[in-house]
């Protein structure tokens, strides 16, 4: 996954994203560190935060595709 590379390069903290994702800080973390299975509904919300697919971040594509915002 890319959740790190795509955190990093919002210069976000983990604390902040978890914030805004309404979780804990250190669950988060565990999801950017694969040792805990991230739910589709997050992984629907990190996709609208970075305006990206769901297939780039989980690496099924190299193709970054930016989204209209809804």
């Amino acid at each position: 996954m890319r959740l790190k590379d795509l955190r990093e390069d919002a210069d976000i903290t983990q604390a902040a994203l978890a914030e805004h994702l309404h979780i804990k800080q250190n669950t988060y973390s565990q999801y950017e560190n694969g040792q805990r299975q991230i739910p589709l509904s997050l992984l629907i919300a990190l996709a609208r935060f970075y305006n990206t697919s769901i297939d780039y971040i989980v690496g099924l594509t190299d193709t970054r595709k930016h989204y209209p915002k809804k």
